[in-house]
């Protein structure tokens, strides 16, 4: 039998943290080899046991969930980070994915879908269920993608060239690129790499 999935568990109500390892516990190929109650303790856990896959709440006491991710991916870039909250309409949630988790997850979700996630994240993919993402769309910190525009992100996000998205939409390329600057500053970003890593990170755009 492999090695089980090590897993950091990171919220401050204890009874809450306390469910969550319990259930994992009782997961074969899971297992979990430390808690944190908050963003400070989350940082220097996962600093002493390296986790395969840290569970993250967003509201933390001393550092907040989306900044302990960020301090957690500056030593190990390749932290497995699942955002675990209740929170689904916060801008934390958009902070939290910028700064590289690679999930997000309501905690009502059952043990089924929580566990497919740990392993999916574990594996190097990136889970973000359909109505989360839906929810992250609606609330991306600024104002909303229309319709054209997410229809010239989605062939950012495919590698399409100014000059192919104006023959696909059958407009003109000024066109395409008064369409991208809206999307950069609704979005946050400053080129067209960063759009199309948040388009996927957020859930706008999906790959087929």
């Amino acid at each position: 039998m492999s090695e089980p999935i090590r897993i950091l568990v990171v919220d401050d109500h204890k009874i809450v943290r306390q469910g969550i390892v319990s259930l994992l516990n009782t997961v074969a190929d899971l297992q979990v080899v430390a808690e944190a109650a908050d963003g400070q303790e989350a940082i220097d856990a996962h600093r002493l046991h390296k986790p395969d896959v840290t569970l993250m709440d967003l509201r933390l006491p001393k550092i907040g969930g989306a900044d302990a991710i960020t301090r957690i991916r500056q030593e190990h870039p390749t932290a497995r980070i699942i955002v675990l909250t209740t929170f689904d309409g916060d801008e934390d949630i958009f902070r939290a994915l910028q700064a590289g988790a690679k999930g997000y997850l309501l905690k009502g979700m059952d043990i089924d879908e929580l566990t497919d996630a740990i392993r999916s994240v574990y594996a190097g993919k990136s889970r973000i269920p359909a109505a989360v993402a839906e929810k992250l769309a609606d609330r991306m910190g600024g104002p909303a993608l229309t319709a054209r525009e997410i229809e010239v992100l989605k062939r950012i996000v495919a590698g399409r060239s100014n000059k192919e998205i104006a023959q696909d939409l059958i407009i003109s390329e000024a066109t395409v690129k008064t369409h991208i600057n809206s999307i950069l500053s609704k979005l946050g970003v400053t080129d067209r790499t960063q759009a199309a890593t948040s388009a996927l990170q957020r859930g706008i755009v999906h790959l087929d």
